[in-house]
């Protein structure tokens, strides 16, 4: 591990996202709570926070840090115009992930994982229905504090 002793302690925040793309049949099954393995985007919610307080587990060389705040939410996108089946565009969950605390190294790792881990838990409830989804665009949009200082995504 990175010795980070000598690093102030800062307030720090990292911001990521992901896609999960799927049928329009899917989206219209999850967001009409008809999904038999249950609530998709709460319980994907509860494993992207889980996740993100034990990343230092599964990341190798990763601090454990003190997080005060976690946020995950979802925004759908139905494709709205439906010419001929064949060119359905896919339907997508976007997940951003808020990930906030006080310490003396970054909040990046813990935001990815929080993210990536509540894409894989939407694929995993609905993978019964639509196993061709793709999970794409896992990224860091934002992040700040430190002595890297201030980060954003231009694109």
């Amino acid at each position: 591990m990175v010795d980070v002793t000598a690093k102030k302690m800062t307030r720090r925040k990292a911001i990521t996202m992901a896609r999960v793309l799927m049928k329009p049949a899917t989206l219209r099954t999850i967001t009409a709570s008809k999904v038999k393995k249950g609530n998709v985007l709460e319980t994907a919610r509860i494993a992207g926070i889980m996740a993100a307080k034990e990343t230092h587990k599964m990341i190798p060389l990763c601090h454990p840090i003190n997080i005060t705040h976690i946020k995950i939410d979802f925004r759908t996108h139905q494709p709205k115009k439906i010419r001929a089946l064949a060119d359905l565009p896919p339907a997508t969950i976007e997940i951003k992930t808020v990930v906030e605390g006080f310490d003396r190294t970054g909040f990046e790792m813990e935001a990815l994982v929080a993210t990536t881990i509540a894409a894989l838990t939407i694929y995993d409830m609905c993978k019964g229905i639509d196993r061709g989804m793709e999970i794409t665009d896992i990224k860091l949009m934002e992040k700040s504090g430190g002595r890297s200082g201030h980060y954003k995504r231009v694109h």
